[in-house]
């Protein structure tokens, strides 16, 4: 156990060390307002920001850049009023519930964030009844979120084929993984603006860099506890246990706001009939569908792929058949943790990075695993598909704060009609 406990220590030295350097150098000191302005996830450029105090005297105006971004700096402590000015928004955008004022406080040595929620005119659960247009519009939002479905579930898919083939090779149901998908995109963003390589060979090292660590992770530590004989459940409570560790970890090298890649943060959206997207969203959706196909054949075809489905299958067998269940159970964690960071990257582009997006999406890893079938990569893609289509296109009914909920839906009703999933076959227990 102590040599468990060396090794991992080493490992998080290490990742310190990949985190600490010049890639973050914290927020500077503020004492004011800030926000970001966004609309289906894309920034607002040009939108008017009138700040005055309390009684109505004015502060100081600000205009978002490129990233949706605002800031205005004040001398004096106290609430203030913020207005939004509509007239300055898009055409198709409007804020959400109408109300374009905020009363924040402000309090010394700090910046108080402002939020305003935009949408598109007649979005989910407020639909616009324009003469002879209520049903296109609907069908064109629809369309719209079909497809940001598409692009969230294949981020999903991504994370949750890592999670799932560590399920099936070794039973552990791995609540860290969350952070692997943090761990992705922090790298390739330490690369990419604190070394100021460019964002496509920063995204290569990030991801090698990530199946390297996941290959140290099951090699120095997991394989560890595996050996000295440790329950799978008592491994589920301390992988809890290193989420929360290097999530507080990421907080303390990175900081608490998030940030923007140095590239592709801003591209204008292009039209492709009732979808309106950025380009480096079709390129993203490119490649995950790519990884995808790729990792799906290699499992089906190659020798190793045959391999780790046996592990999965029946460990004791395997081996028993002359297969190295460690080489085979490291190969997974470190395609595992390759994938992950991919996905961290990927779902970094679609918005901007922070410590806590791979806890955010953790919920729809599960939600998507638990769908397709625990332990099954194919699974795993078809459920985490379904759970990005649904809970985008449940906003057309609920408000899109709670579309999360139904990811936490979807878990109960499988579990209650189909454990085993929808790829998953049926276990007899006892």
């Amino acid at each position: 156990m102590r040599r468990a406990v060396i090794a991992f220590t080493a490992f998080l030295g290490g990742l310190i060390f990949l985190l600490a350097g010049p890639a973050h150098a914290g927020p500077a000191d503020c004492q004011g307002l800030r926000g970001t302005l966004k609309l289906q996830g894309q920034p607002v450029n040009g939108a008017k920001i009138a700040v005055t105090t309390e009684s109505g005297q004015p502060v100081k105006e600000a205009t978002s850049d490129a990233q949706g971004a605002w800031d205005v700096q004040v001398d004096k402590t106290g609430k203030y009023k913020v207005t939004l000015d509509v007239s300055s928004l898009p055409q198709n955008a409007e804020v959400r519930g109408g109300n374009n004022v905020r009363t924040p406080t402000v309090y010394e040595g700090n910046c108080s964030t402002v939020l305003f929620a935009l949408q598109a005119k007649g979005a989910p659960g407020q639909p616009q009844q324009e003469e002879g247009g209520g049903e296109s519009s609907f069908w064109t939002q629809a369309a719209q979120l079909a497809f940001e479905g598409l692009n969230l579930g294949l981020i999903i898919a991504l994370a949750a084929l890592g999670l799932s083939l560590i399920y099936g090779t070794t039973g552990l149901t791995n609540f860290a993984h969350g952070e692997l998908v943090t761990l992705g995109a922090l790298l390739a963003y330490a690369v990419n603006v604190g070394f100021g390589l460019h964002l496509i060979p920063a995204v290569v090292i990030a991801v090698i860099v990530a199946g390297g660590l996941g290959y140290a992770q099951d090699r120095l530590f997991w394989g560890q506890l595996r050996r000295r004989g440790t329950g799978t459940i008592a491994m589920m409570i301390i992988s809890i246990g290193v989420a929360l560790f290097m999530r507080y970890v990421f907080l303390i090298l990175f900081g608490g706001e998030s940030e923007p890649y140095a590239q592709y943060t801003a591209q204008p959206g292009i039209q492709v009939g009732p979808i309106t997207a950025a380009p480096k969203n079709f390129a993203a959706m490119g490649i995950e569908l790519a990884v995808l196909i790729v990792v799906g054949i290699a499992l089906m075809r190659t020798r190793t792929g045959k391999a780790a489905r046996a592990v999965a299958d029946n460990p004791a067998l395997a081996a028993s058949s002359g297969i190295n269940v460690d080489r085979v159970i490291r190969i997974i964690w470190t395609s595992g943790g390759a994938i992950a960071a991919l996905a961290g990257i990927m779902l970094g582009l679609s918005q901007n990075i922070k410590y806590t997006m791979g806890q955010e999406i953790l919920l729809l890893i599960f939600a998507g695993v638990t769908l397709g079938g625990l332990g099954t990569a194919f699974g795993a893609l078809v459920g985490s598909l379904i759970v990005g289509m649904f809970i985008q296109l449940s906003t057309l009914w609920v408000p899109p704060e709670l579309k999360s909920v139904g990811a936490l839906a979807v878990l109960i009703i499988v579990l209650l009609v189909r454990p085993q999933g929808i790829l998953g076959r049926r276990e007899r227990i006892g």
